[in-house]
């Protein structure tokens, strides 16, 4: 019985995906009164390509779009709990939910797979044919068109974009301080990972004013709140270690 049921399921599903690319959408049209057709429902197949041919073609248009969307959620939610994680290995909060060491683990895990969701992102856009992006767009700061941004009459360019190209080369130096010479160069280490909080200012420029999903609605409110709760989190931790 298992085999037949086993049988059963590669053929539908075999044979459901290859009926729908291989066999022509056919339509019913009322034919014209004639003597030949005697008012009979005649079928015509009409050329074209099929649904799931159309869908195929839609989707290797998109993908790039939606591997740079869900890339960048993952990097704006990974980047607001690494910051809030990292304060709170300063205040001790972080230390209430985890063990030490599984919280330094887990952080650095988060922080690699940060970095990783920004690769991500940026090597889709190489893909998007919606979106002008080059190699040289997503790695210069100001060398991309998209969307100049005017402030009090002052042209900044593409402002939005170029916060997050800066924010993805400080998050390269603060990676390789952390995997290299956290050990070798303690206070190096400690200066150059302050730069976190001004990539969680940048990200939260360019995703606030770029995201597709924080355009507008609960999203953009959520993300908003989330911008004050993580600025909060900085100021004390700033205040805590008498830097300002």
């Amino acid at each position: 019985m298992r085999r037949l049921t086993l049988i059963f399921l590669t053929i539908l599903f075999i044979g459901l995906p290859f009926s729908l690319v291989v066999i022509k959408p056919v339509y019913a049209q009322s034919a014209q009164t004639t003597t030949n057709s005697g008012g009979n429902v005649v079928v015509n197949t009409i050329s074209g390509p099929t649904l799931a041919q159309k869908a195929v073609t839609r989707t290797a248009n998109s993908w790039p779009w939606y591997v740079v969307r869900g890339s960048g959620i993952v990097a704006a939610v990974s980047l607001v709990i690494l910051i809030l994680s990292g304060v709170g290995f300063i205040t001790g909060h972080t230390f209430r939910f985890l063990e030490p060491i599984t919280a330094w683990a887990s952080h650095r895990a988060l922080g690699i797979a940060f970095g990783v969701s920004i690769l991500i992102h940026m090597t889709g856009l190489l893909f998007d044919k919606y979106v002008p992006f080059n190699l040289l767009s997503i790695l210069v700061p100001w060398s991309s068109t998209y969307k100049p941004v005017i402030i009090f009459g002052v042209n900044f360019g593409s402002l939005y974009v170029s916060l997050g190209v800066l924010a993805f080369y400080m998050v390269a130096i603060i990676t390789v301080y952390s995997l290299l010479w956290i050990d070798k160069k303690p206070y190096s280490w400690k200066l150059t990972h302050l730069m976190s909080y001004l990539v969680f200012v940048f990200v939260f420029i360019h995703a606030l004013y770029l995201g597709t999903d924080l355009a507008g609605g609960l999203l953009r409110l959520i993300w908003i709140v989330m911008g004050i709760v993580v600025s909060l989190a900085i100021f004390i931790r700033l205040w805590r270690a008498r830097t300002i």
